[in-house]
């Protein structure tokens, strides 16, 4: 097993209760699941910056303001990935989704949301995302992308 770096990456969801905007990944990591929109920080971008930048390359959107409610750390059993993320509620935007060449969004109810077709782990942090709560977790996830182990913590001040 190598050790490998921890990559910093960013998700952000918009959320006007009770609808949730999720894209459905056309490439790449994550390909055919809904997720929220993000990726990689690049060199010398701030978390936030990269968030609102991903947010916009993916959806055509632009965030007016965000809150950061979780981190969310991804380790793979088999050392191909380590992925520390930054998870950030949108309520207010400008512009209208569009289709990307990496996403397709889509607003769904939040009693409607599409688990089954989400990451695994989606259905541990989400509900508290939904509420508002501030979260860190850690995900195990084996080779098939089941997860093996998990915490998840609500914590009272922000991060």
């Amino acid at each position: 097993m190598t050790n490998m770096k921890k990559k910093i990456l960013t998700l952000c969801i918009v959320h006007q209760h009770p609808k949730v905007l999720l894209g459905m990944k056309k490439r790449g990591h994550g390909e055919g699941k809904w997720n929220g929109f993000g990726g990689k920080v690049e060199k010398g971008e701030m978390i936030e910056e990269a968030a609102r930048r991903e947010m916009k390359e993916e959806s055509g959107v632009e965030i007016k303001e965000m809150d950061k409610l979780g981190i969310v750390e991804f380790v793979y059993q088999d050392g191909s990935g380590n992925m520390e993320v930054h998870i950030f509620r949108a309520k207010e935007f400008k512009g209208s989704p569009v289709e990307s060449e990496e996403m397709k969004p889509k607003w769904f109810n939040v009693n409607e949301l599409p688990f089954d077709q989400m990451w695994p782990d989606d259905k541990y942090w989400f509900p508290l995302f939904l509420k508002g709560k501030i979260f860190e977790g850690k995900f195990l996830f084996n080779e098939a992308n089941e997860i093996v182990d998990y915490f998840l913590l609500e914590i009272k001040e922000k991060i």
